[in-house]
């Protein structure tokens, strides 16, 4: 039978298959911009840009996530039901005990981030406090203690940080064609400059949009997972669905809810917000009542 751990190794895997992947199409659109320029300081730049980016990133993600939440840590006395709740379900998970955060939203929501067990956090809004019930919200803390158990966090945070650095790397020509930088047309007028300034051309436009793609098929499977493993820890499958049916009909805004970190909640965090046909496209979560079904079909 599958436990917490199952997809910790393959997660792992994955997360270095992301970094050589990510890296190789970093230096292969490093390369073809400085071939549109004749100049082989994009690459450099790319290749050094990318490095110091991820390592920053990596280390720092968790508290740059935790800010944009408005998220502050509490202790046991603050609040000894969630405290305990966490504690209750670490020990039957085996993690070690997360940092506790609680923000002060009303939508009913919560996240869980670290780029590790020993640095993990999770994140609970004060409207999931005042209303899930106490099973009710187990089932969502075992969901995002799932992600830290399962290494999901690694992998999730690793694919925007890549995502990012592609996307900046192709703004960052793009906008060197408005100013006439990075060696005007000296390398567009060389021989087969035109062919790889077209191909730079097209990869600035469509890298970020395949990287975005990948980074949602990511965050889209990990959630289902989640689930999974969720109800692995609470043996309790009534207690994630009920929680995710009081989750589904909310619609009260949160006003700290970002791009950047949408892919952390447990569920979209754009509720009750007015938003573009093209962000809908571009949601994070599977349909909740997608995923209300599928445990459903657990719990019989």
């Amino acid at each position: 039978m599958a436990n917490l751990y199952t997809y910790q190794e393959s997660n792992i895997r994955r997360t270095w298959l992301l970094f050589f992947v990510f890296f190789v199409v970093v230096v292969g659109i490093g390369y073809v911009f400085s071939m549109a320029y004749n100049d082989s300081s994009f690459i450099v730049f790319a290749v050094i840009f990318s490095v110091v980016y991820s390592l920053i990133s990596y280390y720092s993600s968790a508290s740059i996530a935790l800010a944009l939440a408005r998220a502050k840590p509490i202790k046991e006395k603050d609040n000894p039901t969630l405290w305990h709740v966490v504690e209750n379900l670490c020990i039957t998970a085996g993690l070690p005990m997360p940092k506790v955060c609680v923000t002060p939203e009303l939508q009913i929501n919560a996240f869980a981030t670290g780029r590790d067990r020993e640095h993990a956090a999770v994140a609970v809004t004060q409207g999931a406090l005042q209303r899930l019930n106490k099973t009710e919200l187990e089932g969502v803390l075992a969901h995002e203690l799932s992600h830290v158990g399962n290494r999901d966090i690694l992998v999730s945070t690793v694919a925007a940080i890549l995502a990012g650095i592609i996307s900046l790397i192709a703004d960052v020509f793009l906008r060197s064609l408005f100013w006439g930088g990075m060696g005007g047309r000296r390398g567009r007028d060389s021989e087969g400059g035109q062919i790889f300034f077209l191909l730079a051309i097209a990869l600035s436009v469509l890298a970020p949009i395949g990287t975005m793609l990948i980074q949602l098929a990511i965050s889209r499977r990990r959630e289902a997972l989640a689930d999974a493993s969720g109800i692995l820890i609470t043996r309790y499958p009534e207690g994630l669905i009920s929680a995710l049916q009081k989750i589904a009909t909310d619609q009260v805004p949160m006003r700290s809810a970002k791009d950047s970190t949408a892919h952390l909640w447990i569920d979209n965090p754009f509720k009750g917000k007015q938003v573009s046909w093209w962000h809908r496209l571009l949601m994070t979560h599977p349909p909740i009542q997608e995923r209300i079904k599928a445990l459903q079909e657990v719990s019989v």
